[in-house]
């Protein structure tokens, strides 16, 4: 047997045994899309999780549990003869072949940024769609929707030409809040801190860097350094609100060779 006969007959396993758990047991007969939502958008969180920590075995259990998800809402989609799996596999395989046409077609492509443009303008011929921007969905955090936002205008051609441009963008705009922080005036420097932020989001994808995962690495080290503090004051028991700042410092700079 092949790998791929494997993989197929896996595959056919995760179904049938989709099948036998939909007739059979009393949790999965109930559940429907809307209920599945939100289980759903908590395992993609938790795979997210797992390719940050780079733990492999994690990634590999994750992905399972969002595939039986996909495999879930076919089968129910089955059962109204909206959809099946193999309507959702042979979807997902003419859109790519759509918007490959530089492999199963004659466009000619240089670089990965053709290939990004290519996209966003045969995405924009699908369903009569007006804008560029209807693809982001509405329920995005606002950083990763910043970051959508900011990937397909500029595969349209709106965008920077050098990352010092972007640079001077966010320090105009840091500036800006500062004025309104100096006034008082609260609305203006909400406002004048979300265009901040997203300036900085377009400044980390110049960078080539990813916003998301760079918070959440920082994220990481400030629990990390965080929670060696607490185990100090426990040490020494002494609560943290008993401590002084430069007393917390000290600790907190030996966090940082941990």
């Amino acid at each position: 047997m092949t790998r791929r006969q494997e993989q197929l007959q896996a595959f056919d396993r995760l179904l049938t045994i989709m099948d036998e758990l939909r007739e059979q047991c009393p949790w999965d007969k109930k559940q429907t899309m809307e209920t599945l939502r939100h289980l759903t958008i908590e395992e993609v969180y938790e795979l997210g999780d797992a390719i940050l920590e780079k733990d492999l075995e994690e990634v590999k259990k994750e992905l399972g549990d969002v595939l039986l998800h996909i495999v879930f809402y076919s089968r129910i989609g089955s059962e109204t003869n909206s959809f099946d799996i193999a309507d959702v596999c042979h979807s997902i395989c003419d859109k790519l072949i759509e918007r490959h046409p530089h492999i199963y077609g004659d466009v000619k492509v240089e670089n990965e940024e053709d290939v990004k443009r290519n996209w966003e303008q045969i995405k924009l011929k699908e369903k009569g769609k007006i804008s560029v921007l209807q693809g982001v969905p509405k329920s995005l955090p606002a950083m990763v929707k910043a970051n959508r936002i900011q990937d397909k205008v500029a595969g349209v051609g709106f965008d920077w030409e050098h990352p010092e441009q972007v640079y001077e963008k966010v320090e105009e705009e840091l500036n800006e809040l500062k004025i309104e922080v100096a006034n008082g005036n609260t609305d203006n420097m909400e406002s004048e801190l979300g265009d901040v932020l997203f300036s900085i989001i377009n400044y980390a994808r110049f960078l080539k860097i990813n916003p998301e995962n760079a918070l959440e690495r920082t994220n990481k080290k400030f629990i990390k350094r965080f929670q060696y503090l607490e185990a100090k004051s426990r040490e020494i028991n002494k609560s943290l609100s008993e401590m002084s700042l430069s007393e917390m410092d000290v600790f907190w700079e030996e966090a940082k060779k941990v």
